[in-house]
């Protein structure tokens, strides 16, 4: 398929890659294991024999009219155990390869369709002025903007960090989390040829 470049000319995309057909559910189903993946699972207390203290019985079983007690660390008693503690556990969801770059065809697909994709034959500041990046993006129109360039350069990183709205990333490690979240892409030429040939 053939796109506009913002500056002007057109480039040749491979049709596998950017003119993919939407399917909602699996979009879904990758989103959600990417999502699941970052989470910590790092939670965790304690069940009855791991709170300190409680190892004597509190009093005797029979004869004194109260309920029987073997612990004051019963899940029962304030300062006890939990009877179903949590514990330190995974969240990711197994996504096959295959599976992931499907949905990110079907996610670049539809930012086309939508012409929410922008391309450029490339995306640089001068210097590592955030001001130059802001007047760059507004020139494009652009406000809560992915830039995905082939390689980050200094400048770039470092105009871009303090804007809350724009994010930067390599095509090597762009993710379809990264791709829905944000208005509008904007993708130079060399970021688009290197995931054409990781998605053909």
């Amino acid at each position: 398929m053939k796109l506009e470049l913002a500056g002007g000319g057109s480039v040749e995309l491979a049709d596998s890659a950017f003119a993919a057909q939407f399917n909602g559910p699996l979009v879904h189903q990758v989103v959600t294991a990417y999502l699941a993946g970052g989470r910590g699972g790092t939670k965790a207390q304690k069940n009855r024999s791991q709170v300190r203290g409680g190892g004597a019985k509190p009093w005797r079983q029979k004869g004194t009219g109260r309920a029987r007690a073997g612990t004051i660390r019963s899940p029962l008693r304030v300062g006890g155990g939990r009877a179903f503690p949590a514990r330190p556990r995974s969240f990711a969801h197994k996504v096959n390869r295959k599976m992931y770059r499907g949905a990110v065809r079907c996610v670049l697909s539809e930012l086309i369709r939508e012409e929410r994709l922008v391309i450029l034959d490339e995306f640089a500041v001068s210097e590592p002025k955030t001001r130059e990046l802001v007047a760059r993006l507004d020139e494009l129109e652009l406000y809560d903007t992915l830039i995905v360039v082939e390689s980050i350069d200094r400048n770039l990183y470092l105009a871009s960090r303090n804007l809350p709205y724009v994010d930067v990333q390599e095509a090597r490690t762009v993710d379809p989390v990264s791709l829905i979240a944000h208005d509008s892409v904007v993708m130079t030429v060399a970021a688009a040829r290197m995931i054409e040939s990781r998605l053909a």
